[in-house]
């Protein structure tokens, strides 16, 4: 990583200028703005500060494949020196380290679905911060995810249990590293792993009429699924069709609002998400990159049927009203050359992501 291009920091009157919110690593884009430059996929090494609100985009690449230096996607919100995570992407352990965020300083953990590129590092992430010895979490956390529910109609579950929701990912795997939990557990007088993680279920809102078949996503108001001193966190069901249920979340504190899409194609229920919000974090998929590529019809018609142009991520920020746009889990796209979609439709500044980039409110 140490040959990655580092990109310039802004000016001050460039940061001013970004709709109340500060990169460091790589600037935001004046509204309607573009590079043909490829951007940096890692951003210039930086400190996030103790006080105040901010967003760290620890892994910004889509998808359960390794394609160039991008990690998985995970994010992380910091709110006055707690933070809150969002995803277990590929490379993410490592990601939250080099970003200083210790297992001491989490509070609660957030995943917007079951997809395996979110969550194929949770097992790690927990192994790897697990009390003192390593500065990891000494009190109980919990990871906030889909509850069960069952397959849509037609697909044939080649694995047993079909129906998994976030509390059965984290017993499972709980249960899979056994021996080592035991072992460390007495040898190394760690508290019992499973007495710090707990998966939580995100229960949808009563009469909420949603199905994986006939209702999977209705437009509806976010509701609150999480609250303390520092934030209080709100879900609304988003469109990544066939999964069900998927999430977006939204981040309030004293300070100002981060949302996060989810993975997603373009529905009003983000534009409700994000309402206001000081940044909108959202998913992009360029399109034309894998038509040019000959995937079958089929595939193609997954991806955009379940993803976000960067013209409709620019239509949702502007029905949001959203003050900024951070444009993460990137699919095809590699220059904000790539987003000029967004400022199409979309008045205010944008950036696409680095690893490890910091946004401050």
């Amino acid at each position: 990583m140490a040959s990655t291009p580092r990109s310039p920091r802004p000016s001050r009157r460039a940061i001013l200028g970004a709709g109340g919110a500060m990169a460091l690593g790589a600037p935001f884009l004046a509204a309607g703005g573009a590079s043909a430059d490829e951007t940096p996929v890692l951003a210039a090494p930086g400190k996030v500060p103790e006080a105040g609100m901010h967003l760290v985009t620890l892994g910004t690449a889509a998808g359960p494949a390794i394609r160039g230096s991008r990690h998985g996607i995970s994010s992380a919100v910091i709110v006055d020196g707690l933070h809150y995570l969002v995803d277990f992407g590929l490379g993410m352990p490592r990601q939250v380290s080099e970003a200083g965020l210790t297992g001491s300083t989490l509070r609660q953990a957030f995943v917007t679905h079951l997809h395996s590129d979110h969550v194929s590092e949770l097992s790690a992430y927990m192994l790897y911060n697990w009390d003192t010895p390593v500065q990891g979490v000494t009190s109980r956390v919990g990871i906030m995810g889909p509850g069960r529910a069952r397959l849509p109609q037609g697909f044939r579950p080649v694995v047993e249990p079909s129906q998994t929701g976030m509390k059965d990912v984290v017993d499972h795997l709980l249960k899979a590293n056994g021996y080592d939990i035991n072992i460390r557990t007495t040898d190394e007088a760690r508290i019992p792993l499973d007495e710090l993680f707990e998966g939580v279920d995100i229960d949808l809102p009563r009469g909420l009429k949603a199905d994986p078949d006939r209702h999977p996503v209705p437009e509806m108001e976010p509701f609150t699924i999480y609250e303390d001193d520092r934030v209080r966190v709100q879900a609304t069901l988003v469109e990544h069709l066939p999964v069900f249920p998927s999430f977006g979340f939204r981040f309030e504190s004293d300070h100002g609002v981060i949302s996060f899409s989810g993975d997603t194609a373009e529905h009003s229920n983000v534009a409700r998400l994000s309402r206001d919000a000081d940044i909108m974090v959202h998913e992009v998929i360029n399109m034309d990159y894998y038509r040019d590529r000959g995937f079958t019809e089929e595939y193609l018609h997954h991806l955009e049927s379940s993803h976000t142009s960067p013209e409709g991520i620019g239509r949702i920020a502007t029905e949001a009203g959203a003050k900024s746009v951070v444009v993460s889990h990137v699919a095809g796209v590699f220059s904000h050359a790539d987003l000029t979609g967004i400022g199409a439709h979309y008045d205010g500044s944008y950036t696409l992501a680095a690893d490890r980039q910091i946004f401050s409110l």
